[in-house]
């Protein structure tokens, strides 16, 4: 249970709400209203982020959101749009190292039979990944070629014993924690002998504090890839670098339906976003099409973080028995819209 629980008291927890860009309104709405039926203890601090914020303030990340986080310390967020071309940073990447949000959990796992967007049934992996080195911690550079100013490009990542410690510590603990049974490493140490040797030699020592709790493998990331396609069911817990982390966390959500199922959670020491992975989706923002579920997911997580284990619980088995037995949106084969999933969920929500 986190600082922030306070299930035996009751008491509202503030929550930093940002609805985010493109779908990213009514996707919030339609979570907003399934915690409110569900009776979530959440109260929300409504705050602006990306390229709405941009339009409005000048600047993605404005400082009253800034405020609103450093007070809350918990935050519910949905999509952003990066802005192109303007010389801003990432404000994921931005929130993440301002608020040192070292650990991002990604779980994947199969929802609705499979069919023909789905090729596994059964699945449940939990992807982590280490959030705030690596190359997206990268400054970028050009170099001269010939006669050519910009004729080379530089990404200068990097990455430190300490954080490598943390990370797969943080791995190797939540699997204690969840009940799971095996943590597999993946890296490139065969081609980044330091950048990527540093993790994996790391990680070798802190699995050897586990060993006879927790089973511990590790693969190249390459070949991690092709068998996640071949035989998923042999990964539990994985963990990896940032890079790794963003390209694999995608792929175990394809293997499972696809980024509109997809929650995500980015955990520091003492602050927490949780969030849906998905892109803002712009060409059908406003059309009252977008699926939810992955926010609601997200939601599901919070709870767990702020100790509403039960509530958590609840929340998921509905979204499952909507997603078997009730209408889907178009991203999972369906027809029905956003309002339609939200109500039929929130019937669910009513059942015991």
């Amino acid at each position: 249970m986190s600082a922030h629980a306070s299930p035996t008291t009751g008491k509202p927890i503030p929550v930093t709400l940002i609805p985010g860009d493109g779908i990213g309104p009514e996707i919030t709405q339609a979570t907003k209203q399934a915690l409110a039926a569900l009776g979530a203890p959440f109260i929300w601090d409504e705050q602006k982020a990306g390229v709405a914020a941009l339009e409005e303030d000048g600047t993605p990340l404005p400082d009253t959101t800034l405020r609103s986080l450093e007070r809350t310390r918990l935050a519910l967020k949905a999509p952003l749009a990066t802005p192109s071309g303007t010389g801003f940073r990432s404000v994921n990447v931005t929130l993440r190292q301002k608020f040192d949000l070292y650990a991002n959990i990604r779980p994947a796992r199969t929802l609705i039979p499979r069919d023909d967007l789905r090729r596994y049934d059964g699945l449940d992996i939990v992807l982590i990944r280490e959030n705030i080195e690596g190359y997206y911690a990268a400054r970028d550079y050009y170099l001269p070629q010939g006669d050519d100013p910009q004729g080379m490009a530089l990404s200068a990542g990097y990455t430190t014993r300490a954080e490598c410690e943390r990370i797969v510590t943080h791995a190797f603990e939540y699997a204690l924690a969840h009940g799971r049974k095996k943590v597999t490493l993946v890296h490139k140490a065969n081609i980044l002998k330091l950048m990527s040797g540093l993790f994996l030699e790391t990680g070798r020592k802190v699995a050897a504090r586990y060993e006879g709790r927790i089973a511990f493998d590790e693969r190249i990331v390459d070949a991690c890839a092709m068998q996640l396609c071949l035989n998923p069911s042999q990964f539990d817990v994985i963990v990896t670098t940032n890079l790794f982390g963003d390209i694999l966390s995608d792929q175990i959500s394809g293997l499972t339906g696809g980024l509109g199922l997809a929650p995500g959670a980015n955990i520091g020491e003492n602050m927490a976003i949780f969030e849906a992975v998905h892109g803002s989706a712009p060409d059908i923002a406003g059309q009252n099409k977008a699926n939810p579920t992955a926010l609601l997911l997200a939601s599901a997580l919070m709870l767990d973080h702020t100790g509403y284990n039960a509530l958590a619980t609840r929340l998921r088995h509905a979204i499952t028995r909507t997603l078997q037995n009730g209408p889907r949106t178009g991203d999972l084969g369906g027809t029905a819209t956003t309002d339609q999933f939200t109500a039929a969920l929130i019937k669910e929500l009513g059942n015991p």
